[in-house]
């Protein structure tokens, strides 16, 4: 590309990120300063990120459904991330940590390439979403490290300690990517931040307004849930985001609220993990391990295995164990 032509594109595009007032943290128009830090700082949430209840049955869903309208959408496999914009720009990146207490990530997240550093709105803007390495970026970092024992082991661990880096250069390296799948709260007189406060629905659209890219989603009720079920169940294969599970959440955001919460579970909405998955492996030996309180219990030892992103060599078998 010869420097007329690179120079008009660049010039188009600051246009255009002044007409939006969306920019994103990959963009030519923006330099990230990188930063090493001696250690994250920590910072409570202002309410605790509850987990969501679980199902592995369609049935509980279409019953957790009822006759209601809601979004389901993908559970993504990475890390979750509080994100707090005022005055069109990013102030403050959280993670999830322990649910009521999180490691300050701002400089980090500053390198995600699709996240934007600037929005058009201009009030406050709490979101939550999920960073993630993708699998063909996964395998791309994987395969540049020749030390067999020194690979990653899933996208997960890799995009956890990515994120959590003193170093954002290293984060940058890793491409790391951020999908929203919350409106916490947007407080301004936005018209699109209105309708956004009544139907998760809006919520989506709203964030999406803004430049954010936002986990895939659906409108579903009675007669739709199970044919998205297998919409989303025939793509899962293929699918380059770490996913583990979907997500359904009502619809009517009042609805949702009013129904409370229980003490480690909200009740607006249930997560939907896929069927448990299996791996042959052979039985080396059975070694008899003695609890605390003296029953003497089996232990299998078997090759290691990968199941769900962990290598699983040993298990503790369940009977009563002999005195």
């Amino acid at each position: 590309m010869s420097n007329y032509d690179y120079d008009s594109l660049y010039d188009e595009l600051l246009q255009l990120e002044k007409e939006t007032g969306t920019i994103l943290s990959g963009s030519p128009t923006q330099i990230v300063g990188y930063e090493v830090l001696s250690e994250l700082p920590k910072e409570a949430h202002e309410a605790p990120m509850l987990s969501l209840d679980k199902t592995k049955e369609v049935p509980r869903l279409q019953e957790f459904l009822g006759d209601q309208q809601a979004v389901i959408s993908w559970k993504l496999d990475g890390l979750t991330i509080v994100l707090t914009y005022r005055g069109g720009k990013l102030e403050k990146a959280v993670t999830r940590g322990n649910g009521e207490i999180g490691e300050v990530i701002t400089n980090n997240a500053k390198t995600f390439v699709n996240l934007p550093l600037a929005i058009p709105f201009q009030g406050e803007l709490v979101l939550r979403g999920e960073a993630v390495i993708s699998y063909s970026d996964f395998e791309r970092i994987n395969a540049d490290i020749e030390d067999a024992d020194a690979k990653y082991k899933n996208p997960r661990n890799l995009c956890s300690g990515s994120v959590r880096q003193l170093n954002n250069e290293i984060t940058a390296r890793r491409n790391v990517r951020f999908y929203a799948f919350a409106l916490v709260s947007a407080a301004g007189s936005s018209e699109g931040a209105m309708n956004s406060e009544t139907l998760v629905e809006g919520s989506f659209d709203f964030l999406e307004s803004q430049g954010f890219e936002v986990v895939e989603h659906y409108l579903v009720d009675e007669s739709t849930i199970l044919d998205t079920i297998a919409l989303f169940e025939g793509k899962i294969e293929h699918y380059d985001i770490p996913s583990d599970g979907l997500v359904l959440i009502y619809n009517d955001i009042a609805y949702g609220q009013s129904l409370g919460r229980t003490a480690k579970f909200p009740r607006n909405a249930i997560a939907f993990k896929w069927a448990d998955e299996l791996r042959e492996t052979t039985l080396r030996e059975i070694e008899w391990s003695a609890s605390r309180t003296g029953l003497i219990n089996p232990v299998a030892i078997f090759d290691p295995v990968e199941l769900e992103g962990t290598t699983v060599e040993l298990m503790r078998m369940q009977q009563e164990g002999v005195p």
